[in-house]
């Protein structure tokens, strides 16, 4: 009998993020793969989790997967984390889950913890239609989706590293123009969760100044709401600012 696949969602900052059911999947599974065995094994420590793990990460994704499938379908029940948040959503996980459909083996996934959600909803900007973009091209193709995104009537989430931050908003600044609502998350549901809410403009001079910490979700108005925000009292610098420098 065949084994399955189970991805597990865990906390992006906060512990207490982690659900019954997940610690449950993670403590019945045969094998966990995790992303960085160093990083999960702080997270299996503090809720007792003694299943045996191994490494699975973009650098050896695509020689572990066919391997990885033989033993699920050899009857091995292993669950897949990455270091935060949903395996699959900017993280590895999408080929071995492929691959194990390809071959008709169960894969479950659970509902559980990803940055951009809460990041959106805590923006103020429109959450009914968006598209997650996750992080944009290095170099090529770079342009063409900028130019693509800015265009595009729906909200428009962003994964960002903390050091590209500044340049990519002035990228943003350029192609979606300045005056175009949008919000910067940093560090979500952990202690210095903070939301910058202002223009592109604004927000690429303050974080021209001021150096960001921690993983950015980026989201900006799309353009069938970019007047009516725009215009929005509400809209303002930031909620709260942390004192952690």
């Amino acid at each position: 009998m065949s084994g399955r696949l189970i991805v597990v969602p865990t906390p992006v900052g906060n512990l207490d993020d982690m659900t019954f059911r997940a610690i449950n999947a993670l403590k019945e599974a045969d094998l966990i793969l995790a992303e960085d065995t160093r990083t999960s094994g702080v997270l299996m420590k503090h809720f007792g989790i003694t299943v045996p793990m191994e490494s699975h990460h973009k650098f050896n994704e695509h020689d572990r997967v066919a391997s990885v499938a033989d033993r699920i379908e050899g009857g091995l029940n292993v669950a897949l984390v990455s270091d935060a948040g949903t395996p699959g959503i900017s993280d590895p996980g999408f080929m071995l889950s492929r691959e194990c459909r390809r071959r008709g083996l169960t894969v479950e996934c659970l509902p559980g913890a990803t940055a951009f959600v809460p990041a959106l909803v805590a923006s103020g900007l429109p959450c009914d239609r968006f598209v997650f973009e996750g992080f944009l091209p290095p170099k090529k193709g770079r342009a063409t989706r900028l130019s693509a995104l800015a265009a595009d009537p729906r909200t428009v989430v962003i994964y960002e590293s903390p050091k590209r931050l500044g340049r990519t908003l002035r990228q943003l600044s350029e192609y979606f123009g300045p005056d175009r609502p949008a919000a910067v998350a940093r560090e979500i549901s952990k202690l210095h969760e903070t939301v910058y809410r202002d223009t592109i403009g604004a927000l690429a001079e303050y974080f021209a100044v001021n150096q960001a910490k921690g993983e950015i979700v980026i989201v900006i108005c799309g353009t069938d709401n970019a007047v009516r925000n725009s215009s929005s009292d509400a809209y303002t610098r930031r909620d709260e600012e942390s004192d952690e420098d």
